[in-house]
């Protein structure tokens, strides 16, 4: 089982998504199992860490995503993912319009998996240090319902 998360550029939401999922796979025993990733639509942080308040943010949860590096999401990406989760409506259109027709991934808003089909999780870039905490909040029940959604569909 593979995931992809994306966002716009791959330093705040999805490497965010990445870090939590990748707990949670953890702490569910599923790390062998289960394959995370994240990227972005855009190329314009390529090669670049996360953002410093997201890293900072994810850090007080105990979690290290300072070793990743954003990414633009690619073609291939489309079949070698089992699920691609945009994190706001605006990704989800860019992903729909790049996916090839004969791809298998299932693509969805990452907050339907927890309990919020038309949600979407904020950009905080342009705010402060309270958005990155808000966003982990959301990312951490998404990442719990998806955890749970994997395990029942066995």
């Amino acid at each position: 089982m593979k995931v992809l998360f994306v966002c716009l550029g791959n330093i705040c939401r999805s490497p965010s998504a990445e870090g939590v999922f990748r707990r949670a796979v953890e702490q569910a025993g599923l790390a062998l199992r289960i394959t995370v990733d994240s990227c972005g639509i855009g190329d314009w942080h390529a090669g670049n860490p996360p953002d410093e308040r997201a890293q900072a943010a994810a850090r007080r949860r105990g979690i290290d995503i300072s070793g990743l590096r954003a990414r633009q999401l690619r073609r291939e990406d489309f079949y070698a993912f089992d699920y691609i989760l945009p994190m706001d409506y605006g990704n989800l259109r860019d992903i729909r319009a790049m996916a090839p027709d004969a791809h298998g991934a299932h693509i969805e808003l990452f907050l339907a998996f927890a309990g919020i089909p038309q949600g979407e999780v904020p950009d905080p870039y342009y705010g402060g240090e309270q958005g990155f905490e808000e966003v982990l909040d959301m990312i951490e029940a998404a990442s719990q319902g998806l955890v749970e959604h994997i395990q029942a569909a066995g």
